[in-house]
């Protein structure tokens, strides 16, 4: 697990600074997301994006409802100067802090959306309470995470190529990518917390992680900082590290096409509504 601390400080520079290529890698998840989001987006009334990293689901749903005031929260000031460099002046306003202790300044709220923010509570069925208190009756959740380790691409052939004993990390359940990756205990979260209506659809979107003139090295690049490899190529010595680095020349250049290096997502895209009885 990533903790708050860092992502506030060296995780959240880090992504900052690799925006471009986290937003090439989510921009299939973010193609899904934004179609749901729409479905259950009011045209007025106020919203927030949870986690919303570099803002790019706070920036399209405020271009797609110019009558709905969005707020984006996240932990990190520097994934948000990134936000704000990109809304202008005149755009949504990003907010940083936990969003547990930003979101009762902002309710009561219309819509709650996030692509991929809200794996990372420490007691889920709390955080989401959280979420649920600070909606109107009735109002949409709309968020995307992914499904199960062994259904994403861009993990497991990242493990197979680095022999990374998947079984030997934390518990799947620990905050972190897939820690709402299991339909039947997603759905007995959001339940216990006050949501209703829960509809999670699952999708599989293509992940690039690698393309311009030198793709195997921009996907090393994007590698080396985030995603399964990057912890195992900084605690590698040296010439454990050219070792590792070569094994992933080879997949990445197994999966050129058209000019780039794709894997597969598998993701779901939830929906629920804030029940009447708060948690």
């Amino acid at each position: 697990m990533t903790d708050a601390a860092a992502w506030r400080g060296r995780v959240g520079e880090v992504w900052a600074r690799e925006h471009a290529r986290t937003e090439r890698a989510f921009a299939g998840v973010a193609a899904v997301l934004d179609h749901a989001i729409l479905r259950h987006a009011p045209e007025r009334g106020r919203a927030a994006d949870i986690g919303c990293g570099v803002g790019s689901t706070t920036l399209a749903l405020a271009a797609a409802r110019p009558g709905l005031h969005v707020t984006g929260i996240d932990l990190s000031p520097a994934l948000l100067a990134v936000a704000r460099e990109r809304g202008g002046v005149g755009g949504p306003a990003f907010v940083a802090g936990d969003v547990e202790a930003v979101l009762p300044t902002l309710a009561p709220l219309d819509l709650l959306v996030s692509r991929h923010g809200v794996m990372f509570f420490a007691d889920p069925v709390a955080g989401f309470a959280a979420l649920r208190r600070s909606v109107a009756f009735g109002a949409p959740l709309v968020f995307s995470c992914f499904r199960p380790r062994a259904d994403n691409e861009w993990a497991t052939t990242v493990d197979a190529a680095l022999d990374i004993a998947v079984s030997a990390r934390d518990d799947v359940y620990a905050p972190g990518p897939f820690a709402l990756s299991d339909e039947a205990r997603l759905r007995a979260v959001l339940a216990a917390a006050g949501w209703t209506d829960v509809d999670a659809t699952a999708h599989d979107v293509a992940y690039a992680v690698g393309g311009g003139a030198a793709p195997i090295e921009d996907a090393l690049d994007f590698y080396r900082s985030i995603g399964p490899a990057a912890s195992v190529l900084a605690a590698a010595s040296a010439g454990e590290r050219g070792r590792i680095e070569a094994r992933l020349r080879d997949l990445f250049a197994a999966r050129i096409h058209s000019g780039t290096i794709t894997f597969t997502a598998a993701t779901w895209v939830v929906s629920a509504h804030a029940g009447k009885d708060l948690p």
